[in-house]
């Protein structure tokens, strides 16, 4: 009658994290002596607020299986690694809720976060997809900064989000043979206005730009997230779980430790860390001299780290901010060495880090040749 018992209480929901209490592992035991149900209950804390209404709900459905005329629950607390299994498989569970988007399936999804604020990643984030633009490839900019958007005026883009059929249109920048499509906050309110939202606010925002944006034929999509550890890097986690992650960090040690909690976040989030790009390494100057103002050797000592591949290292040069206060990315300027060193991180993206999937391979690539060569199934 024990595994009865058990089976009624999976209609028990935790209303926080979605899911049922046995397969979260809250249930720790199940007795049943005579017509006495004894269940004990491990809640995250000791002190959950959802500990009565829990409670209650473990009488009603342990009381409704047949046979049983007492239910006495004993509530207690998890232990460290009862949590850590507990938010393992609650993640699992959010990411099988994941919100439909309008990005290809075979887009290549990489968020660029930082552990803080002032390494320089969305200066990368342009960048770098202004380097893989160069390549010829179709590359969405989405600026999930919403607090600091600085897109718009690093790629030089001004204008309103269009709408067409129910979804935001992204601005276009052609680079060449490749394309940018960019879409930012700073396309919906000013420059200079603040965008004083939090939580739950927060991940709604971003939901809309994945959900309600007719990106159409995409290569990549480079996310931008806010620095740190948040709301938006927690929900993009849940909403685009095949999202991959490039932390960006700079020479000092302090910048490596704080960086390494984005990559740890990350991984709590089921999402790939794809790499690290170092920015603001050593600075060159006109005579050749090169010093390391910041230090040396962050990025590298990250990757070992976390175990992923130094992707590239970019020099400290005034260019670069230039370049951004312009709006022309120091990417695609062919003269430039700065240049160069963007278009090898991307080469290694490309061709190694993330490289695009071939999808002749595919169910639906094949289901279209077959059509091709005999005419439509099922005729």
């Amino acid at each position: 009658m024990a595994d009865d018992v058990r089976a009624a209480l999976t209609g028990v929901i935790d209303p926080e994290l979605g899911d049922n209490i046995v397969d979260l592992g809250m249930v720790r035991a199940v007795t049943v002596d005579g017509g006495i149900a004894t269940v004990e209950v491990a809640l995250t804390i000791a002190g959950c607020p959802l500990r009565d209404q829990l409670r209650s709900d473990v009488e009603r459905h342990a009381g409704g299986v047949p046979g049983i005329e007492r239910v006495e629950v004993r509530i207690g607390a998890m232990g460290a690694e009862e949590r850590s299994a507990l938010m393992d498989r609650a993640r699992r569970k959010a990411q099988d809720r994941a919100v439909p988007t309008d990005i290809p399936p075979a887009a290549r999804v990489l968020a660029i976060a930082s552990g803080k604020g002032g390494v320089g990643k969305s200066s990368v984030t342009v960048n770098l997809a202004a380097a893989l633009a160069r390549r010829g490839l179709v590359v969405g900019v989405l600026d999930a900064d919403v607090w600091g958007h600085s897109v718009p005026r690093l790629l030089g883009l001004e204008g309103d989000l269009a709408a067409e059929h129910g979804k935001m249109v992204p601005l276009e920048r052609p680079v060449g043979e490749g394309l940018l499509k960019v879409v930012s906050m700073g396309f919906l309110s000013g420059e200079d206005e603040a965008i004083m939202w939090r939580g739950l606010v927060l991940n709604r925002a971003v939901q809309h730009f994945l959900e309600d944006v007719r990106w159409g034929n995409l290569d990549y999509l480079l996310i931008d997230l806010p620095p740190g550890t948040g709301d938006v890097q927690m929900g993009l986690a849940r909403m685009l779980p095949r999202t991959e992650v490039l932390i960006v960090t700079t020479p000092p040690v302090a910048a490596q430790k704080v960086a390494t909690r984005a990559a740890d976040m990350a991984r709590k989030g089921h999402l790939r860390v794809a790499g690290v790009i170092e920015n603001m390494s050593a600075f060159t100057c006109e005579h050749g001299e090169t010093y390391a103002i910041f230090g040396e050797g962050g990025g590298r000592r990250l990757a070992e780290e976390v175990g992923v591949p130094l992707v590239g290292s970019v020099p400290l040069d005034g260019r670069v901010a230039a370049g951004g206060d312009a709006g022309t990315p120091v990417a695609l300027d062919a003269d430039s060495p700065l240049a160069d060193v963007f278009a090898a991180i991307a080469e290694r993206i490309a061709t190694e880090i993330s490289p695009l999937v071939e999808m002749a391979g595919c169910s639906a690539r094949l289901l279209e040749n077959v059509e091709a060569a005999l005419g439509p199934v099922g005729e």
